[in-house]
């Protein structure tokens, strides 16, 4: 088996950084997870976001993304069942919730009796709180990465 070349390496490393920078945001309150997003994609992490539940499982299978960050009240499905689902089918998957609602211990003790542990923040999420619990799972964004390199 050849080498690969030079530019084949270059753009395998580079998709390996693009995909550790990716981030899903999932809230079914649009314009926090636009603004999420929009935070995200300013300190230059490739960041999605998504509506729901399900159209959240459907991007995160398609982008495989470094990090979910999700509300966990949502109607439908709830950001934990989410998660559990994400969990089941992609063991690597990191996920961290937040939420405003009380009745959110009561989800996460259900998960917890099932094996599995999330980390919430609670709502409102400041933005510096949150780009520092992203930095610390995944790293930094892009631009922050390449003038440490």
């Amino acid at each position: 088996m050849k080498p690969p070349f030079p530019n084949e390496v270059k753009a395998a490393q580079s998709s390996e950084r693009l995909q550790q920078r990716r981030v899903l945001v999932v809230d079914d309150e649009r314009r926090i997870a636009d603004t999420l997003t929009a935070i995200l994609r300013l300190k230059d992490y490739h960041a999605e976001a998504a509506y729901n539940g399900p159209s959240g499982i459907q991007m995160y299978r398609r982008l495989q993304p470094a990090l979910v960050i999700s509300d966990v009240v949502m109607p439908g499905m709830t950001g934990i069942e989410m998660a559990i689902v994400l969990q089941r089918e992609f063991s690597r998957c990191r996920v961290l919730l937040f939420s405003g609602q009380g009745a959110t211990s009561d989800l996460l003790e259900r998960a917890r009796a099932e094996g599995y542990e999330f980390e919430v923040l609670a709502k409102p999420v400041h933005p510096d709180q949150l780009l520092e619990r992203v930095m610390q799972m995944i790293g930094p964004g892009d631009e922050v990465a390449a003038s440490q390199s």
